[in-house]
Order: structure tokens, then C-alpha cells, then sequence
């Protein structure tokens, strides 16, 4: 046999966390594979999580690029910018782009990230209607900002809360529409929620709960929206940030076995032994992924199995979120919701405008929400994830390590 012909690894996604698994893989064997790398767009790989601070004005479109074509070249990557990948062929181990190139492969890896949920109203497909996902997004939403105007986010999350304050920061009005009554409802608890209404709207934006979308209006492009109780809000402009679903469709027809997303065993292994998949369209656990932290963590374990280290395991750890509004503090970790049985410690200090909570099962912490004072976020969050005995110190929590490690 040949030791000289290498073994292929075709990578399908451009994305975050497709990239980081070459990089960690890289790291561990950088000669082991021939590797081919298809995306969607026609462009190198860039940092997705920054697309707010482009949208708000703080950072450059170029400033957010992960890795340039020269990077591609120098560790011999092949890279098929804006030619997606449309078939896979398990049989005969191709993958068909978009062109009608083919290229097989002995390991594929998929990392076809998500698309934005466009809530299914009459309207949806109007000129002026855009998600919140890519850099071509974010053009379309800074054109419409050069026009003027007002624009209607649909999802009060932290991705909706994030365009909202871009755009209002590029001069539109700005209304924000969310369908529970109150905002971040997954990573904060309603007081927390409170406080940050109260702060976006000091700003200048509308924020309108518990209102559900009933249809976006206009001849040929966006002209209002209409909620279910009759009433309306003009928009020249339309902002889905409602959540996003995994892209599923290109494993579906190949024929892997697909859930919410592609299911993946500990070692971010497919059904079919040859075929990986990580990031946002992988379903582990039963669980799926939209943070970064998780999805780093994939990456590494995954570059180890397609190495030949097979020694690690994907583990699911908590997660922290941040929001990324100039001025507005807000720290989550962990679970906020907590279980029976739980408790919370809760300081207030309504002047200073700061709000922490901590959820407690026994001696540990389970959750933190901060809000306006989060320098302590990262701590806490440690301790969750270590789940240390917090017992000796308990009662100095809120306040902070340098008075707990006192104790």
C-alpha cells in the first residue's frame, strides 16, 4: 500500500466551529489529512458572535475575520468559498457542491451551523424582512439604516436585543416585539427582566411583550406589522430574531439519523463512522447547541477522534451568556430556573440600579443572574461549574470573592 496518499477529510461549513475543529486538529496532526473545506458564503471565516458590534458600529466587518485565504493556503486547506455543498453520497463517500465539483472523502465533517426560524406569517417573504445570522444580514440591515426610518425586531432574546440596539444606534426607531412577557426569558428571571426593559427603554427603544405577529404588511416591501390583537407597528424594515433551527437537510437525505438535529454520540460521531458533525446542528443528548463555549469544547473533542486520540468525551457543562449592549451589564450562568427544593440568594440595590440572584441546591450554586454589577460573573460561574461547597461562606456569597475567601 501507498503511505504516501493521505487520508481526505472534507469539511462541510465555513463556520465557527467547522474551522476550530481543523484548527485543534491542526494542533494535534497537522499532516494527517488532505483537507477540503466547502461554505456557503463567498468568504473566509469570521468571528458570527461579533456581527453585533458590526451592526452597532463599534468594530469593522474586517476586524471580525478568523482566519484569512492566506491561512487556508499556508496549512494546505482547499477552501470552496460560496459553493455550497447541495448532495452527500454515503455509499461512494462524495460530496457534490453546488458547481457540480466532487470530492471524496475518508472522514466528512459536518458543520452546517443554522439558519434564523422565520415565523410563518402571511408577508414573511416581503422585500425588507432579513434574519440576524450573517454578514450579508447585517448589510441589508445597514442599508435599511441608511434610509431611515423604523424597524420592528421580532424576539426579545439576546440576538433581538442585540440588532435592536445596532439599529437604534444607526439612527432607526426601533420597536422590539417579544411573544412572553418578559425579555431574555431564558437566561434571566422576570426582575432581572424588568430592570433591563426599564434600561432599553431610557435608550429610546419600544419593547412590546406578550405580542404575538399576526402578519407583516406592505405591496412589495415591508410597510408595518400587524399583532394579533389588531394592532400595528410601521416597519421599513423587519428583523427575525426568533430563534434559529439546525441546518439538517443536506444529513437528512444522505440518510443519517436526524432529530431536531444530526444525533452524535460522545465523540461527535454520526451514526455512520466516517461522519462527524459539531456546532449548531448537532444534537447530543438530547440536547442543542447555540453558545460558543459548548461548541469549543466539541471541537476539541472531536479534532482528537478524527486524530486518532480517541481518549476524550464530549461532556455538557453549564453555560454563561453575556449581553453584548454597550452600557448595560448583564451576566447569566447555569440553570436560574433551579429545581424543588432550591434556594435563592437575592441582593437589590434599586439605586445603584444593580440585581444579583443566586440559585443554591444544598451547598452549591446552581445559577447567578447579575445585573448592572457583573465583574463577579466569571467567579460565580466557576463555582458552578466546579460545584464547590460553598457551606463555610455561604452567607457572603453576593458580595463577592475577596470577603468569601476571607472567610
Amino acid at each position: 500500500m501507498d503511505r504516501t496518499v493521505k487520508p481526505r477529510l472534507v469539511v462541510v461549513g465555513n463556520g465557527m466551529a467547522g474551522m476550530r475543529t481543523v484548527e485543534e486538529l491542526l494542533k494535534l496532526d497537522a499532516g494527517m489529512y488532505d483537507i477540503t473545506v466547502f461554505g456557503a458564503e463567498p468568504r473566509v471565516n469570521y468571528n458570527r458572535i461579533l456581527l453585533s458590534p458590526v451592526l452597532a458600529g463599534d468594530k469593522e466587518a474586517d476586524e471580525i475575520v478568523l482566519h484569512t485565504r492566506e491561512w487556508y493556503v499556508e496549512n494546505n486547506i482547499a477552501l470552496h468559498a460560496g459553493d455550497p455543498v447541495v448532495a452527500i453520497d454515503r455509499q461512494r463517500r462524495i460530496v457534490r457542491a453546488r458547481s457540480g465539483l466532487e470530492v471524496a472523502y475518508d472522514r466528512l465533517l459536518l458543520a452546517t451551523g443554522s439558519s434564523p426560524f422565520i415565523v410563518p406569517v402571511p408577508g414573511a417573504q416581503l422585500d425588507g424582512v432579513v434574519g440576524f445570522r450573517d454578514l450579508d444580514d447585517v448589510d441589508r440591515m445597514l442599508a435599511a439604516a441608511r434610509r431611515g426610518g423604523s424597524a420592528v425586531v421580532i424576539g426579545g432574546g439576546l440576538l433581538g436585543l442585540e440588532a435592536a440596539n445596532g439599529l437604534l444606534r444607526r439612527g432607526m426607531a426601533v420597536t422590539v416585539v417579544h411573544l412572553t412577557d418578559s425579555l431574555m426569558n431564558q437566561q434571566l428571571d422576570p426582575q432581572a427582566a424588568l430592570l433591563l426593559k426599564a434600561a432599553l427603554e431610557r435608550r429610546g427603544l419600544r419593547i412590546l411583550l406578550g405580542a404575538q405577529t399576526e402578519a407583516i404588511l406592505g405591496a412589495s416591501r415591508v410597510e408595518a406589522v400587524r399583532f394579533v390583537d389588531g394592532t400595528e407597528a410601521e416597519a421599513d424594515l423587519v428583523v427575525m430574531a426568533a430563534g434559529v433551527r439546525p441546518n439538517v437537510a443536506l444529513a437528512r437525505e444522505a440518510g443519517l439519523h436526524v432529530e431536531r438535529a444530526i444525533v452524535v454520540d460522545d465523540t461527535l460521531q454520526s451514526y455512520d463512522p466516517r461522519v462527524y458533525a459539531v456546532g449548531e446542528c448537532v444534537q447530543h443528548r438530547k440536547a442543542t447547541f447555540g453558545l460558543v463555549a459548548p461548541i469549543w469544547d466539541q471541537a476539541r473533542v472531536c479534532a482528537a477522534h478524527l486524530a486518532g486520540l480517541g481518549h476524550r468525551r464530549y461532556v455538557q457543562q453549564a453555560t454563561a451568556t453575556k449581553l453584548k449592549v454597550t452600557g448595560i451589564d448583564l451576566y447569566s450562568a447555569g440553570d436560574i430556573v433551579g429545581v424543588e427544593g432550591s434556594e435563592d440568594l437575592v441582593l437589590r440595590d434599586r439605586r445603584a440600579g444593580v440585581y444579583k440572584r443566586l440559585v443554591l441546591a444544598g451547598s452549591r450554586v446552581t445559577g447567578a443572574v447579575l445585573y448592572g454589577d457583573v465583574a463577579d460573573g466569571p467567579w460565580y460561574f466557576d463555582l458552578i461549574q466546579r460545584g464547590t461547597d460553598v457551606s463555610s461562606f455561604r452567607d457572603r456569597l453576593l458580595f463577592g470573592p475577596a470577603l468569601c475567601e476571607a472567610a
